[in-house]
């Protein structure tokens, strides 16, 4: 294998039989397994490695511009044509492993055998850290703000025994152009969020500064742009925070201030959702007051959705079930958790599922009785199961007894 770059291992059938195998093993939409499958025996990627090898140039990335599901906030994501996104899709596979020895103990983001429970039980497992404050931040519109300048050197030193993939990756880099409406445009792409590559980027261009807090044992974790680190004095934590700030301005980045937190030892702290006081680990109050006005929200548009066709309020509330069903228990995309499985693992309590599920009945209620007074009640329980209701308790305590939640079809 000495002297053979990753991208001669693109167009070997076995290493592409082995990402199936790995990607079959996760919970990921079945549907993109199928695809996947269709693309492996069909041998869909070949022309895809035969252009790299040619040293032909790379489609450009077309651009588009989605809503912030839930928010008023746009952001700007790039996608590759298909072929070229699922060969991209082995390549960043098969960096995260060859390269994963790059990364501190506190990076949890994309990594082989890491994820997001493993960062928040080191954490707790951190002596002391009960009586520690904590200051939470995390980095504003991270992945296309990357200075690709910058980035570039950290890249060729990191790929310094693989010159042929490091070319490869610059040249997707520092390609000026993207496709908007099918039209070339001159774009600041950063790392371009959407992109396979960008996870390896992202834990890349900050790896010093968690090698900076790991040099000196500091309790600290970063997942992609969320990071957290912790101190025995107030004065130390706003010492670290400084710290971070003058990092991240230095390395041509900004902290999103609505999404800095410092915490006291007797609040307990949040990171990724969670919230964790006292060794309880439950979902955080800003992560489910999110989820609640989503749910809010839809079921006033489907209110609305209903009263405007003349419709049941049984299809109204069918309709909500669908959307939330599949945002709680479904898995987004191949790379992405389900919200169930990002949770479910974690937690220790059913506190805020409890609400969770209060509040969704509560809007199934309203959508089919049409009130909200005590008589909402004459909706029963059993009707909302019919619909297709699953109550958030009840599936944890089943994933609890390894029953996991049902991922895509």
């Amino acid at each position: 294998m000495d002297g053979l770059s990753l991208l001669d291992r693109l167009s070997e059938k076995r290493c592409w039989e082995e990402f199936c195998e790995y990607k079959s093993s996760l919970a990921c939409p079945k549907a993109f397994c199928r695809e996947l499958r269709a693309f492996i025996d069909g041998r869909a990627y070949l022309p895809v490695c035969e252009a790299i090898a040619r040293g032909e140039s790379f489609p450009l990335p077309k651009k588009s511009v989605i809503s912030k599901q839930g928010s008023q906030k746009k952001r700007t994501v790039y996608t590759y044509p298909r072929a070229e996104n699922i060969v991209l899709k082995l390549l960043t596979h098969l960096l995260l492993r060859k390269y994963d020895a790059l990364f501190c103990e506190g990076l949890y983001s994309f990594r082989p055998g890491r994820t997001a429970k493993d960062a928040i039980r080191r954490l707790m497992r951190t002596p002391g850290i009960r009586r520690m404050y904590a200051y939470k931040v995390d980095v504003s519109n991270y992945f296309n703000s990357v200075p690709v300048g910058r980035l570039l050197p950290m890249l060729q030193e990191a790929l310094r025994d693989d010159p042929a993939l490091f070319a490869f990756l610059r040249g997707l880099l520092a390609e000026p152009l993207a496709l908007e409406n099918g039209v070339p445009v001159t774009e600041e792409k950063g790392i371009m969020a959407g992109t396979p590559l960008s996870a390896f980027y992202a834990n890349l261009y900050l790896s010093g500064l968690d090698r900076s807090f790991a040099r000196e044992r500091i309790p600290y974790a970063r997942y992609s742009d969320d990071m957290i680190v912790f101190a025995e004095s107030r004065e130390k934590i706003e010492a670290y925070a400084g710290r971070i700030r003058a990092y991240l301005s230095e390395a041509g980045l900004a902290v999103n201030p609505a999404k800095e937190q410092f915490s006291a030892p007797a609040a307990g702290w949040t990171f990724l959702g969670f919230s964790v006081r006292e060794g309880r680990v439950d979902i955080a109050p800003a992560t489910l007051d999110k989820l609640k006005g989503k749910m809010r929200r839809k079921a006033r548009a489907l209110q609305r959705w209903r009263k405007r066709n003349g419709l049941s309020g049984e299809k109204a509330a069918a309709a909500f079930l669908r959307v939330f069903n599949r945002k709680l228990f479904e898995c987004p995309a191949d790379n992405a958790l389900s919200w169930s499985l990002w949770f479910f693992p974690v937690i220790n309590t059913t506190e805020s599922l409890g609400e969770i599920d209060a509040y969704a009945q509560d809007c199934l209620r309203w959508l089919i009785g049409g009130t909200r007074t005590k008589a909402r009640y004459n909706v029963r329980y059993g009707d909302l199961k019919a619909l297709g209701y699953r109550s958030l308790v009840h599936e944890y305590y089943a994933f609890a007894k390894g029953e996991k939640p049902t991922a895509s079809g």
